[in-house]
């Protein structure tokens, strides 16, 4: 049971080694992470899909080790992983490029460099095999955003000093973000409202909720948690007025008629689009449900997979709340996990989940591909709250987006 306690893919920092065939990617990825994790094979194309592990990378911390399939792979076949490959770009934090000691052409390194660059991930260009040239003295070079190292994976050559320059980068890229800490002072109280029904999963708590208890204890506040059919009572017990209210965007109708005005409301989903997504983006989504006409397509998207139940938010509640606010029936498409789609000329808008297993990095991405096909997108909490008529008072909380939405508010009037 101590894989529920790591910490969350989502949450760690993801080094991702690219290259050739045959490069000794796997052969690295092993010795750096000390484990026979990928198959390792002198037959080109031997890794076909991406393949994970989380490990401890002192003094960075918990990360993802990546090992993709060959860049210059090929037939029909091939061209699916390069595509696989390259969308692990999206969810890169630092590239690790590695390029055969004895084979001096450099061309196709030098257009993943120049694709990584473009995407402004940090690198390191690590020239792997350098036991078959016979070279002494192993050199290192460090600069601000990249890096280049001489090593042996067969060896084990420099692949301590490959670690702590990887460990290194990867730390200065580093950004302090909260996902509800700043919104608090010690000695504050948070109700967080959590359904336990039959979608809940069975002597546990999903993810953002456990991630807004532990960035709540982390500020010296304290967490009430109970659920929507006792909040009311909950509220009446208490000795003061909570800081703020977080609920399960499921019960936003339910719970935003308990809490009282003064009392800021938000959701866990919305804490989640603030803390990976971009707000501005998903706020003006949410809007568009009112230009959905009759047989339109509408992608939801869910950043894991899971089984359905009966009464899924995704495939169940939201569609149903659709037709009730705009009476008619879209055509609905899904994705889940990895998969996105690249090109959105034939869907309307895009609603896509509170995205906790995903990297910030992978969530801005897809936002950001879908806003510049000028496609709505918006997230699973932002799109309820504006379902339910509430979402200025979701937003409250956050004073600078409140503001702003409330003078677009001024101006379309």
């Amino acid at each position: 049971m101590a894989g529920l306690n790591e910490t969350p893919s989502g949450e760690r920092t993801h080094i991702a080694f690219f290259g050739k065939r045959n490069v000794g990617k796997s052969s690295l990825v092993n010795a750096f992470t000390g484990q026979d994790l990928a198959i390792v094979s002198d037959v080109k194309g031997t890794t076909t899909d991406p393949v994970y592990k989380s490990m401890e990378l002192l003094p960075l911390g918990p990360v993802e080790i990546i090992d993709t399939p060959g860049i210059d792979d090929t037939g029909e076949l091939g061209e699916l992983r390069v595509r696989k490959t390259k969308q692990v770009l999206n969810k890169t934090d630092l590239a690790i490029v590695v390029s055969d000691a004895t084979d001096q052409n450099r061309d196709i390194e030098n257009e993943l460099i120049s694709l990584i660059t473009e995407k402004g991930i940090p690198y390191i260009l690590v020239q792997n095999k350098t036991d078959l040239v016979g070279k002494s003295n192993l050199p290192v070079k460090e600069s601000h955003n990249n890096g280049e190292i001489w090593v042996s994976a067969t060896t084990n050559d420099n692949i301590f000093e490959l670690k702590e320059l990887a460990a290194k980068l990867a730390k200065s890229q580093e950004t302090e973000k909260r996902l509800i800490g700043d919104l608090l002072e010690p000695g504050d109280v948070v109700v967080l409202v959590i359904p336990i029904d039959k979608a809940a999963p069975k002597g546990r708590l999903i993810l953002p909720q456990q991630q807004t208890i532990r960035d709540i204890l982390e500020s010296g506040a304290s967490a009430l948690v109970c659920r929507n059919t006792e909040l009311e009572e909950t509220l009446k017990n208490m000795g003061q007025k909570p800081k703020l209210v977080v609920t399960d965007s499921q019960v936003f109708n339910e719970v935003s008629k308990i809490v009282p005005e003064d009392i800021p409301l938000t959701s866990f989903s919305i804490l989640m689009a603030r803390y990976k997504g971009d707000l501005d983006i998903l706020i003006k989504g949410a809007k568009e449900i009112d230009n959905i006409t009759e047989g339109d397509r509408i992608l939801i998207a869910e950043g894991c997979t899971h089984h359905r139940q009966c009464n899924d938010i995704g495939s169940v509640k939201i569609p149903g709340w659709i037709k009730q606010r705009i009476g008619v029936e879209p055509e609905y498409l899904f994705t889940s996990g990895t998969e996105f789609p690249e090109n959105f000329d034939d869907v309307k808008m895009v609603i896509h989940c509170g995205a906790c297993m995903l990297r910030d990095k992978e969530v801005l991405h897809r936002i950001k591909t879908v806003d510049s096909q000028n496609t709505p997108i918006t997230n699973y909490g932002i799109f309820i709250a504006f379902l339910n008529g509430i979402l200025e008072r979701t937003l409250r909380p956050f004073d600078n987006l409140h503001k702003l939405l409330e003078q677009e508010h001024e101006v379309n009037n």
